[in-house]
């Protein structure tokens, strides 16, 4: 180690910060100090400290890698950013084939998720554009939409900033690595609260005679927005109160994890019940040959969700069966997630905007607007309609270009005016 003489004493790997760095510090000797990863024990001055990597590879064993530690001649840890720094660099680099299919994970993810932000903020822009899907319906789409983009975002920047640099998660752990974590679990959990507003929705247009949209749509903005406010505050106050699990910017798995969990399950399952319930009135009271056939719109958004619903609750219902380090699939099952997770977003945009027939008529619509304005009848102005009848004239000016329009006037009271 460049000639300076290595403490190659390896120290017991320690999470116990409350303890580490009480014992007196011998005099020439740098401080006992934990690092948010491992205790490190007084060290002499001019020497370097090593002990064997905390991390395990992706198969679960140990690195025989070794992390440093450098005590200056003045008996102070060495420091970088004006931070004491531990260099965990060969722990990094000891596995160079797990580390480059971790990265490619992590740019899976990023792919994805760079996909479905452009669906959905393109079917935001459809659906605020058009004023003929302004309708509760789709005032749900836009909320959910909203949810899936922010969360996207948040996401983006997630595995942009965090994942790649175990220095911020293993060292650091700032909070604004900690606070982009709840962000996440608030906007992960709203966006499956929106999918149960959908279903429940949907029920009540079917199931219920009279509803008040207005009202209605005040309560699907309360369980949307903010039901997960209230348990992603409980997720947190327990973590930082109760099981004081804040390190690694909260990304250990912690049974506190249930707290989220439990309501995605809940609202899966019944935004489920509501769809087969408002399945069965369709097939059976609402059949599209019975006198009160149900609105075409709500039987395609019907279909819609019912595919969604299973995609949706697809990551929870696989995590019982993730694999533990070392077992052969667990390869496969991180394929399958960043598949499935990302493209979330993607699947919600072609579904429901897309694919909606609604939109595709607006579209339609809009487009035979543009076509009928820019056609040859564009070029001709209406002069007002008076007493003897309207005049078509050409660019406006029909004097000075010495082009009149037949007058197309009414006659009498027999004729309808132009």
């Amino acid at each position: 180690m460049d000639n300076q003489e290595a403490n190659n004493t390896k120290s017991t790997f320690s999470h116990d910060k409350e303890n580490c760095g009480k014992n007196e510090t011998t005099p020439g000797y740098c401080p006992e100090i934990f690092d948010n990863v491992m205790c490190w024990p007084e060290t002499l001055a001019g020497t370097i400290s090593n002990q064997s990597c905390p991390y395990k590879d992706i198969q679960g064993n140990d690195l025989e890698a070794l992390s440093y530690r450098e005590c200056m001649p003045n008996a102070t840890w060495f420091m970088m950013d004006d931070k004491t720094w531990t260099n965990y660099t060969d722990c990094l680099k000891k596995d160079e084939k797990i580390l480059n299919f971790l990265t490619f994970i992590n740019n899976l993810y990023v792919i994805g998720y760079s996909v479905s932000l452009a669906a959905l903020v393109i079917s935001l822009w459809i659906f605020i554009t058009f004023r003929t899907l302004r309708c509760i319906r789709i005032r749900i789409h836009i909320h959910l939409f909203i949810s899936f983009t922010l969360n996207n975002i948040a996401w983006l920047i997630h595995y942009k900033l965090v994942t790649p640099n175990t220095n911020v998660t293993h060292i650091e752990n700032p909070i604004w690595c900690q606070a982009l974590h709840i962000v996440n679990q608030y906007f992960m959990l709203a966006n499956y609260l929106w999918m149960f507003c959908e279903g429940l929705h949907l029920h009540l247009a079917l199931a219920v005679v009279f509803v008040r949209e207005e009202l209605t749509m005040k309560y699907f903005v309360g369980i949307g927005w903010g039901a997960p406010f209230i348990f992603v505050k409980i997720y947190c106050f327990y973590r930082i109160y109760g099981t004081k699990d804040t390190d690694k910017c909260w990304m250990d798995e912690s049974d506190s994890k249930l707290i989220l969990t439990i309501p995605v399950l809940i609202s899966l399952v019944a935004s489920l019940f509501f769809l087969i319930n408002v399945l069965r009135v369709i097939l059976t009271i609402m059949h599209p040959n019975s006198p009160n056939p149900a609105p075409q719109g709500i039987r395609r958004a019907v279909r819609a969700a019912l595919i969604l619903i299973p995609l949706f609750g697809l990551h929870y219902f696989l995590l019982p069966f993730r694999p533990v380090n070392g077992d052969p699939y667990q390869r496969v099952y991180f394929y399958i997630s960043a598949i499935i997770i990302p493209y979330q977003g993607f699947c919600v945009s072609c579904i429901f905007c897309f694919a909606n027939q609604e939109v595709h008529q607006a579209i339609k619509s809009f487009i035979g607007r543009r076509i009928y304005r820019d056609s040859r009848w564009s070029n001709y102005h209406y002069t007002g309609a008076g007493e003897s009848g309207g005049v078509y004239v050409v660019n406006g000016t029909g004097q000075l270009n010495n082009v009149a329009m037949s007058s197309l006037r009414r006659k009498s009271t027999t004729s309808t005016r132009i």
